[in-house]
């Protein structure tokens, strides 16, 4: 048995029931509950609660009686009207799409797989985060190709991550694995009030003999800053 996060489970079935309940109930505010939209709420839930791991069947025994603590299971169920009612007011673009559609094509050829790019988008004078900034990353001289559609290209920064950015560019065929070669991007940024801005960068990558097709949080690259002057 792997290490297993129970919480998971739980927080899927509850979130679930809810959305099946208010539905039912027919809420107004209510405007989606397409599976897409379910995980951004079981996402939000997770992501706001101790998480229960597990190795063993008896471990399973042990954090069951836990999870059925009714402190719990309110603390599961407010969390999780409360992530729905914030992933129907700020849906994603793609959250209509199959979830099929959103999962990484792998590859069992040899393949160039990219790091994740992240970075910030701050004022030049001030350094504070820019959001509802536009920031496109370019690979010869074209928009890249994002991994899948959960990673728009360009990307808008929003208040809430601080003028954060996220990359994570589709792997290529190589000839082999082994090979290490250096590839040139571009960051176009553009922002309301602000002049635009663009930044060079050269990366190494070495090909792997398969697609990467989980994130992994170790295999990532933090861009400097980008400052951005008024115009």
């Amino acid at each position: 048995m792997d290490v297993h996060n129970l919480m998971e489970d739980i927080v899927k079935l509850a979130v679930n029931n809810l959305y099946d309940q208010v539905k039912e109930d027919g809420a107004k505010w209510l405007s989606c509950d397409c599976e897409n939209c379910r995980l951004d709420t079981v996402n939000y839930v997770l992501n706001r609660i101790p998480p229960k791991y597990v190795v063993s069947g008896r471990g399973v025994t042990h954090a069951t009686k836990d999870l059925e603590s009714p402190q719990v299971q309110a603390d599961i169920k407010a969390l999780a009207m409360e992530g729905m009612r914030i992933v129907n007011s700020t849906k994603r673009p793609f959250h209509t799409n199959n979830p099929s559609e959103n999962k990484i094509q792998a590859n069992a050829s040899p393949v160039f797989n990219f790091y994740t790019f992240t970075g910030n988008i701050l004022d030049g004078n001030t350094f504070e985060p820019i959001p509802e900034a536009s920031i496109m990353l370019k690979f010869d001289g074209k928009p890249a190709e994002m991994i899948d559609k959960t990673w728009p290209n360009p990307y808008h920064t929003v208040k809430s991550t601080n003028g954060t950015y996220s990359f994570w560019v589709k792997s290529i065929p190589a000839e082999e694995a082994g090979i290490t070669k250096n590839f040139h991007f571009a960051l176009e940024v553009k922002a309301e009030g602000y002049a635009d801005e663009s930044y060079h960068f050269e990366i190494p990558v070495t090909s792997e003999a398969k697609t990467r097709v989980e994130l992994d949080s170790t295999y990532s690259v933090k861009l400097k800053d980008l400052l951005i002057f008024k115009d």
